[in-house]
């Protein structure tokens, strides 16, 4: 039997958040409280839209690439993995979608609005953020 297509994802201009793994509601409370908190000192928010659909759970990279081919305004997307959500500094997988559709790197939450913020604005570029992250493959800010 052959499953059926993935579902397109919304078409938003805020970024998005795709949750993929259903498993612990629990880490999933704690994990959006971080992304949605304002930065320290300044106070920057991500511009973000949650999607919480059972139809993507379990999606790969490859699943997600095509899912949000359609949309006009993607250039990348934050997924809520299973790594996300074991993982005790939660990081959630980045996924360019234009210039290198398929590469990715790991942010933990509180640094998401950084992400969202210059990747949106084409202040920087998903290089910039992929080239700064940790020997673990997370960026937890530039230092």
């Amino acid at each position: 039997m052959i499953d059926p297509p993935m579902k397109r994802l919304p078409d938003t201009s805020a970024a998005l958040v795709l949750r993929t793994d259903f498993s612990d509601e629990s880490a999933w409370r704690s994990i959006r409280a971080a992304f949605d908190m304002p930065s320290p000192g300044d106070g920057f928010l991500a511009n973000l839209t949650c999607v919480e659909d059972r139809s993507f759970e379990g999606a790969t990279v490859a699943d997600l690439i095509a899912a949000a081919a359609a949309g006009q305004y993607r250039a990348f997307m934050f997924v809520i993995d299973s790594v996300t959500i074991r993982d005790t500094d939660h990081p959630v997988l980045v996924i360019d979608l234009r210039d290198q559709p398929g590469r990715t790197f790991r942010v933990i939450p509180p640094e998401m609005w950084s992400v969202e913020n210059n990747l949106s604005l084409a202040n920087m570029d998903f290089d910039d953020f992929a080239e700064a992250v940790d020997p673990a493959g997370i960026y937890r800010g530039f230092q």
